[in-house]
């Protein structure tokens, strides 16, 4: 079973996760969510138990208990919606990124 895990302290890592939820079982995998551009934790992360039984057991267990001073939220993850492509540039403004706005004498 997938498991979510919110509200996570930014300095707690993969090991403090796989820690808390061994207690309770097999753990396959633990991950802290970071952020791409600047390497920080997004404070939420995911927890892998192979036997659903254990992992509900966890999901009860540690639901609002401290973990690295912070009431964490625990549950089961739901699956990822499909999005849509990323277009590239951002914000809609082409491929290359530039402005692509008019610009009017507004006096």
């Amino acid at each position: 079973m997938n498991i979510f895990v919110g509200n996570l302290s930014y300095q707690a890592v993969d090991e403090d996760l796989r820690e808390a939820f061994a207690a309770f079982g097999q753990v396959s995998s633990a991950s802290v969510i970071v952020d791409r551009q600047t390497g920080r934790s997004r404070g939420f992360g995911f927890v892998e138990m192979p036997n659903d039984e254990e992992a509900r057991r966890a999901i009860q267990a540690l639901n609002d208990s401290l973990l690295k001073g912070r009431p964490i939220k625990v549950n089961e993850a739901r699956p990822r919606e499909d999005r849509p492509p990323r277009r590239e540039g951002g914000f809609g403004r082409g491929p290359m990124g530039g402005g692509g706005r008019q610009y009017e004498n507004r006096f």
